[in-house]
């Protein structure tokens, strides 16, 4: 049986890790929420009171720091830190913020590198984050860059936040989504880039169901199912 890797990349808030999922159900792939690893190492250097601005301090916690997927039969994915499921702390705001901050950081990505990369050695996947189709999988049979106005991808990602509970304002995740973009755009260690191979599909006003449904017709042009 052929294995296929679907890279897709983008900024905060496009949509990737909820479309991700849908294509991967629908496909019959694996799915691997990257971002959702640098989430853990957030919650892990906030909960011992460092500062995730400092690499110098992250980088000497990460030999404590186990992160692991499991996967059910519904392509839903739990991911553990130090064998917690911490699948719904990690996408609390301060997590996020943090995250943000020390995937800037070399020895942070080279730590999830081969994490990364393992699932796709041994399963079809639908992998998203930042630089997956430029670093992490530059092989990949199908690369997508996947994106939308800032405004809207505010507004995707301040809908889920007061879905779980949280009380922040608009203005303050549209300004994250902003200082997130070019810190993502900007940083040293593999900065968020369209690879030069991948697809640009810009998904501004579209639903989920629209988008999901763009790219599954594309996924199929490229790989047989």
């Amino acid at each position: 049986m052929n294995r296929y890797a679907i890279a897709i990349d983008g900024p905060s808030g496009a949509g990737k890790s909820t479309m991700a999922k849908m294509l991967a159900k629908r496909l019959g792939f694996i799915y691997v929420d990257t971002g959702a690893l640098y989430r853990a190492i957030a919650l892990f250097v906030l909960r011992k009171g460092e500062v995730p601005t400092v690499e110098a301090d992250v980088a000497a916690l990460l030999p404590s720091v186990g992160v692991s997927f499991t996967h059910s039969a519904d392509g839903g994915q739990q991911v553990f830190l130090n064998d917690e499921d911490v699948s719904l702390a990690i996408r609390e705001h301060a997590v996020s913020k943090a995250a943000s901050d020390l995937s800037a950081f070399p020895s942070v990505r080279a730590f999830l590198l081969d994490t990364q990369r393992s699932f796709a050695l041994t399963h079809s996947v639908v992998m998203d984050g930042r630089d997956i189709g430029t670093v992490v999988l530059p092989e990949a049979e199908v690369k997508i860059f996947l994106t939308a106005s800032s405004i809207d991808r505010a507004g995707r990602r301040h809908a889920e936040l007061v879905s779980r509970g949280s009380d922040v304002s608009f203005e303050q995740v549209l300004s994250d989504v902003t200082e997130r973009d070019f810190n993502d755009s900007n940083r040293a260690a593999a900065p968020l880039k369209q690879a030069s191979d991948a697809v640009l599909i810009d998904t501004t006003g579209n639903t989920i169901e629209q988008s999901v449904e763009q790219l599954y017709s594309y996924i199929k042009e490229r790989i047989s199912l």
